[in-house]
């Protein structure tokens, strides 16, 4: 599979000083007023099983994928609260299109997190960066003369056809000093990996653009990979490389929880589109059954209805709220007053998967279950948020919510 890109759109511009709140304004209401356009782009997303091209540059020219490129190297570098909000709007129109544009912008974040400054002017390109990336450490990584030879497969590379960069876990020779396997992380440019023709071939987010990648036999220069590198406890106990060069604290955290949170906002998008075509059938159809009257009017159907309301704003709340934790813990951790630890970060990371769960279940048993079999009809708007809702449901994340509470649990018990 091959995508090509031409010279990029210019991006929306933004003074170096714009106002934050003025520029979270700008940024949702831009991609509010998408609503309609993305939605029109539906139909070709499913087909090409990732962000249409036309789609795609329309999200770059509204400076949608620098919001967490640093502004040093030609971002806007937003807190994470209006990349959520973003993210939550166009997953609203098209939660699969949303989570290819998510799971590749938002790796600009931990991108400076994790890697030394010395290659972030390279790497960031002057604000043309996109990285989509998957934990599992399915690549092989051998040394060789100034770097690595990478082979494997890694599967389920959200966001990977336009990408700039692939951002990955690699099995590295030798064992820790406790005989676990040693892990590294790397970057590897897009011209070192084949992009292979295997989505959309599952019961939803047909249009993420989660295929998979091969690496054979490639070469990466050392400069971008880093050594004993876990995902699963990588952080910093204070100035990250990031913090310290941008003077920003959300480039120094843990983000297992992030993740979950980002999940989570795309699963409310998700769920509040449901909601949108939920609405919209309350005015225009009857009961099924006597009285015949508008849905608008039926009580069972306004409970219905008011309590998704209800259920959303609680998750919404939720989720606003863990990362308003989440980037109180980064700040205390770049100005020394706590590290950010494990336990906060499995804290956070199992609100985001409550509410990936709990939004899942508004959609499947207050709307799906009373908005009629009509709206399930291939093609229907309904029927595609509902077989995307139904694929994060799936998703790795939420199966680990039962470990997670485990960990959460030995944690409090000071068994770890």
């Amino acid at each position: 599979m091959t995508i090509t890109e031409e010279a990029r759109p210019s991006q929306a511009e933004s003074t170096p000083h714009e106002d934050p709140a003025a520029l979270e304004k700008r940024l949702v209401a831009a991609a509010r007023s998408m609503r309609d356009e993305i939605i029109s782009y539906s139909a070709e997303g499913q087909e090409v099983t990732h962000i249409p091209e036309g789609l795609h540059r329309r999200f770059d020219g509204e400076g949608f994928y620098g919001m967490y490129i640093p502004r040093a190297h030609g971002g806007l570098e937003v807190p994470p609260v209006t990349f959520f909000k973003v993210v939550q709007e166009i997953a609203r129109a098209d939660m699969g299109i949303a989570w290819s544009f998510c799971l590749s912008a938002n790796h600009a974040l931990m991108f400076a997190n994790w890697f030394p400054e010395e290659i972030h002017a390279e790497v960031y390109a002057g604000g043309d960066f996109r990285a989509a990336s998957m934990y599992a450490p399915t690549v092989k990584a051998t040394p060789v003369e100034g770097g690595w030879e990478l082979n494997g497969v890694v599967n389920f590379c959200s966001g990977i056809p336009w990408s700039t960069y692939f951002l990955g876990q690699c099995m590295l020779p030798g064992k820790t000093e406790k005989g676990g396997p040693r892990l590294g992380l790397y970057i590897a440019p897009k011209e070192t990996f084949e992009i292979l023709d295997d989505w959309g071939n599952m019961i939803g987010l047909s249009s993420s653009g989660s295929n998979s990648i091969r690496f054979d036999g490639t070469f990466l220069p050392e400069r971008f990979l880093v050594e004993d590198a876990d995902l699963m406890d990588y952080a910093f106990d204070g100035d990250s490389p990031g913090s310290a060069a941008y003077g920003n604290s959300m480039y120094s955290a843990r983000h297992m929880s992030s993740f979950g949170l980002a999940l989570a906002a795309l699963c409310l998008g998700g769920a509040y589109g449901a909601l949108d075509e939920f609405a919209a059938l309350m005015t225009t159809r009857k009961t099924t059954i006597p009285p015949f009257v508008m849905r608008s009017q039926d009580p069972d159907f306004l409970r219905y209805y008011g309590g998704a309301i209800a259920k959303l704003a609680m998750n919404e709340a939720a989720t606003y709220k863990a990362l308003e934790m989440w980037q109180d813990a980064a700040a205390d951790n770049v100005a020394g007053i706590a590290p950010f630890s494990q336990e906060t970060d499995a804290i956070l990371g199992a609100i985001g998967r409550e509410v990936i769960i709990q939004t899942w279940e508004v959609v499947e048993r207050d709307l799906y279950r009373t908005i009629g079999a009509s709206a399930s009809k291939k093609g229907e708007r309904f029927e595609q948020i509902f077989r995307d809702m139904a694929q994060a449901a799936g998703h790795r994340n939420p199966q680990l919510r039962d470990a997670t509470f485990q960990l959460i649990a030995r944690q409090a018990l000071g068994q770890m």
